[in-house]
C-alpha cells in the first residue's frame, strides 16, 4: 500500500513553509533512499515506525532513528532506510522560517540531523505526533501541522539582507555572488561571510544547490541529460554528472535507477514516495 499527499501551508505559514508531504507505506519491499540537498530545511513527524538514517550528511555523525527530526541545509546525501513500512508527514522549512519556527539560525543545523524535540520540545513534539495520528484523513493532517506550527511563529525572522540573499540565490534563476554582493551593498567577501553565518552555507553552494535541485527534478527515465543540463545552466551534460556525483554521491543513471526503480515513481527529499509529476515538483518556491 502507498500513500502519497502533498500541500501548502496556510497563508500564513507561507513565507516560511514551502509545502507538506504526507507519506505512508506498508508492504513494499525494504528500501535504501538518497535525501539530496535541496534549498530547505527538513521537519520529519514520523506517525508509526521510526524514522531509520543510516547515514547522514556529515558522515562523522552516528547513525540513528528518529520518532521526529529536523535536519539542516547540506551538501552530501543522506541515506535512509526502511524495512517495507514508513510513514510521516515532512515539512520543508525555508531556511528564512528557521528562526521564525525552530528558534535558531539555519546555520545551527547545517549538515546535522537532530531529534526535533531538541529544538521543539518533547511536548510539542509528543502532542503534535499524537494529533496526527488521531486525524482521520491527510487534509486533517496538514491542518494539525497548521495549527500546531503556526503556533510556534516567532517574530525574529532573521535580518533583512538575509531574506533578501536567499530568496534571490534560491530563487528560479541563477545570480552571481558578486551582483547580490552589489544588491546589498557589501564586498563578495563580506556577504559570503554573513551569509554562511546565518545560512550555514556560501553564497556560491546555495546558488549551486538550488541549480541541482531544479535539475535533478526534471530527470525522468528517458529524459536526455543533455536537455536537462542545457535547459538549467549547466556547461554540459559532464558538468551536471560532476555535480550530480558531488551532491548525491553517485551517478545520475545509478540515482534514476534506484529512485524510479520499475514503479515509475520517485522517491521524495526524505524518504516518502510522490508521483514524479506530483505539484511539488514546481511549487514557486522563494519568488
Amino acid at each position: 500500500m502507498d500513500e502519497y499527499a502533498w500541500s501548502y501551508p496556510a497563508p500564513g505559514l507561507r513565507p516560511w513553509i514551502g509545502h507538506y508531504t504526507g507519506y505512508r507505506q506498508r508492504g513494499v519491499a525494504p528500501a535504501r533512499h538518497r535525501g539530496l540537498p535541496s534549498p530547505y530545511l527538513t521537519l520529519i513527524f514520523t506517525l508509526d515506525d521510526p524514522l531509520v538514517m543510516a547515514a547522514h550528511p556529515d558522515p562523522r555523525q552516528a547513525p540513528g532513528r528518529y520518532r521526529s527530526l529536523a535536519g539542516g541545509l547540506h551538501l552530501g546525501p543522506a541515506l535512509i532506510t526502511h524495512d517495507g513500512r514508513q510513514s510521516g508527514v515532512q515539512v520543508a522549512v525555508h531556511p528564512l522560517g528557521c528562526r521564525a519556527l525552530l528558534g535558531v539560525p539555519a546555520a545551527e543545523l547545517a549538515n546535522l540531523d537532530v531529534d526535533a524535540g531538541a529544538l521543539l520540545g518533547d511536548r510539542f513534539v509528543g502532542e503534535t505526533r499524537d494529533r496526527l495520528r488521531c486525524a482521520p484523513d491527510w487534509p486533517a493532517r496538514f491542518a494539525v501541522l497548521d495549527a500546531m506550527l503556526g503556533g510556534l511563529l516567532r517574530e525574529d525572522a532573521g535580518p533583512s539582507w538575509a531574506a533578501h540573499a536567499v530568496r534571490r540565490l534560491f530563487g528560479t534563476g541563477p545570480v552571481s555572488v558578486a551582483g547580490l554582493a552589489s544588491e546589498v551593498g557589501w564586498s563578495p567577501r563580506h556577504l559570503t561571510d554573513r551569509f554562511r553565518a546565518e545560512v550555514g552555507i556560501r553564497p556560491k553552494e546555495a546558488a549551486r544547490v538550488a541549480r541541482f535541485d531544479r535539475a535533478r527534478r526534471a530527470m525522468r527515465p528517458g529524459v536526455r541529460l543533455a536537455d536537462v543540463a542545457a535547459t538549467h545552466g549547466y556547461a554540459d551534460q559532464s558538468h551536471l554528472v560532476r555535480d550530480f556525483r558531488a551532491f548525491a554521491g553517485c551517478a545520475p543513471s545509478r540515482w534514476l535507477a534506484d529512485e524510479f526503480g520499475s514503479s515509475g515513481l520517485l522517491q521524495g527529499d526524505f524518504g516518502f514516495v510522490q508521483a514524479h509529476a506530483g505539484p511539488g515538483d514546481d511549487d514557486g518556491r522563494y519568488d
